[in-house]
Formats: C-alpha cells, structure tokens, sequence
C-alpha cells in the first residue's frame, strides 16, 4: 500500500500499486505535520498569510479597515468550521476569539491546486473548483485540463521561496490568486482523474524523489459528483451489484461510498448542509449525473437532498448545468 489511507473508500486508487515499506506518503493533514517537521509551519495560517504580505493579525490586534476574514490559526480537520468574515469593529469585537486570526477580505474564483514539487520547484500542477449548492456542499468538482499560467506562476514563486527543501505532494487553496490554505498532501478524492500512471508517479517522488508523469496533451477534464443525504438518518451501504452497476456505465471511473455502515452518522465529518453518501468520479460530466441518479434508486427517495428547486433527481442534475 502505497499511500496512508484513512478512509477505506479511497484505497482503491492505491492497493494495486507496489510501493517500497519505508516510503510514507500521506493522505491526513495530520500525518503530513508529523512526518515533514521542517515545513508544517504552513499549517499555521496566519504565517502563510504574512508570507503573502497580506494584511492580517491574531485576535487582538485590531485591523485598520474592514472587511475581513476571520478564521482558526491552526486547524487539522474542517478547514472551514468557525471562520466567516467582519464587517465592522463592533463585530469583529463581539467574534473576538483566542487562537484565531484575521486576515484581508479575499474576493475571487476559489480554486483548489495540488502540485509535485522536487526540492522546491514545481514539476506539475493540476486545478479543481466545485460547483457549490448551499451550507457548505458541493454539486460536484471540475478538475480542470487548462492550465491556468498567472496562478502557476504565483504559486510556483512561493514554493520556491518557502518550500526549498521539500520534496513531495503540495495542495493549495486560492481565492483571487491568493494562498488561503495549504496542506503537505494531494487531494486524494479523484486521484483517477489526473490519468493512467499518475498513482506510480506519485510513488517515485517520495521513494526516488524525482517526478516523471508526462501528461501534456493527454489530459481531460474530469468530474467528481456528490450525492448527499439528510443529516440524522441511518443509511445502509448500497448493494454491490448496484454499485458495480453504476461503475460499469460509460465515462464513469470510480465510485465512493463515503460513510461506515456500524459508525453514527454525527461521528462523520460532514458539510452542515447534508451527509455526504457518495461520491462518483467521472471523465464526462453527464456520465457522472447519470451515474448518481442510478446509484440514488438504492436510498430512500425522501432523505436525499438534491439542488434547490429540484422536484425529482433528472431535475437536479439538468439544472446544474
């Protein structure tokens, strides 16, 4: 096994890949803190921020203008619990909060970039943004085939200043072309996205350090579709043969089941909005909705959560695109 996999709906993305036993390479921000001690500091936000030149200040030392964006420091898991922004002083006096932060209000496209990085220079890049629906869920993700060269280009300037040691995996979090977030990880959601090889590419950089994926010209657009259901029920895992069944249609190359069948569904980690039931990964973006309204038919039909405004899932899907 390759890669440290918590969750054990995404193993199959990594079980069939040899990997030598001393090689870790990881999945949780956790074990990337620990396993890379002289770059974790970017888990410190208010450090990544400042290395940006962005205005921003721990709780405490008042912001000259407003608006800004308040946050945790340090926070391992649910990136986005307890930040939003302030408007004013007065509100930003009543959310005064040890531990977290501000920073300046950032506008613009959200796009989330993992990247291989040998000693510091970036050897490949690839950009995802979601489609969003409400209270922190996500219709589905677009993993883009584009490159996007003002950003690479940003990003590539601030690895190479603060990450010249480091070899490995990088993901970035960006608003307006502005680092928000980073993790000494990949996104390991849709990594059959990225393309034939790229598992045993990401296998050489931390067993050889070296990066060799010569995808240019070979990429596709790919897509990663949710399907959610209501917070406070108990749901069964579908069937094998309807979940091979939703595999077997044409365009789609994975499918999740993302939650444990004996766990209660409060111990999971989930947006506010609805509890995450699966996820399918796709090279065509209606093979994905076709594939979730089939794999839908083996959940009870009054606790899934579709798109505002849908009647039945065929609308759901039609009017997210």
């Amino acid at each position: 096994m390759p890669v440290c996999e918590a969750d054990p709906w995404r193993l199959q993305y990594f079980e069939k890949v040899p990997c030598p036993a001393d090689v870790l390479i990881p999945t949780e921000d956790c074990d990337a803190w620990a396993w890379n001690p002289h770059e974790n500091w970017i888990y410190d936000k208010l450090r990544v921020a400042e290395s940006q030149g962005l205005d921003c200040g721990p709780h405490g030392v008042t912001p000259k203008r407003f608006p800004v964006f308040s946050k945790p420091i340090v926070n391992m898991k649910g990136m986005g619990v307890a930040s939003g922004p302030f408007h004013t002083l007065a509100e930003y006096e009543d959310g005064y909060t040890p531990g977290h932060f501000w920073t300046a209000l950032l506008t613009g496209e959200h796009v989330s970039t993992d990247c291989a990085i040998v000693k510091g220079e970036i050897r490949w890049l690839r950009h995802t943004t979601g489609t969003p629906l409400a209270q922190g869920m996500f219709n589905y993700w677009t993993v883009h085939a584009a490159t996007r060269p003002e950003l690479e280009a940003y990003i590539r300037k601030w690895a190479g200043e603060h990450l010249a040691l480091y070899t490995g995996m990088l993901n970035v979090e960006t608003i307006g072309g502005r680092i928000i977030d980073a993790h000494l990880r990949f996104a390991d959601q849709w990594p059959d996205l990225y393309g034939k090889g790229w598992v045993e590419a990401l296998v050489r950089l931390y067993a050889e350090k070296r990066w060799h994926f010569p995808d240019e010209g070979e990429r596709r657009d790919g897509y990663s579709v949710v399907l959610f259901g209501r917070h406070g029920r108990r749901y069964r895992h579908p069937a094998p043969e309807a979940v091979k069944a939703v595999r077997g249609l044409p365009g789609v190359s994975s499918v999740q089941i993302t939650f444990h069948e004996t766990k209660p569904a409060e111990d999971h980690a989930a947006p506010p909005g609805g509890f995450r039931l699966a996820i399918i990964n796709a090279l065509d973006r209606e093979a994905g909705f076709t594939a979730r309204r089939l794999l839908a038919r083996s959940f009870p039909a009054e606790d899934l959560l579709w798109p505002e405004g849908a009647r039945d899932p065929v609308m759901a899907d039609e009017g997210a695109r």
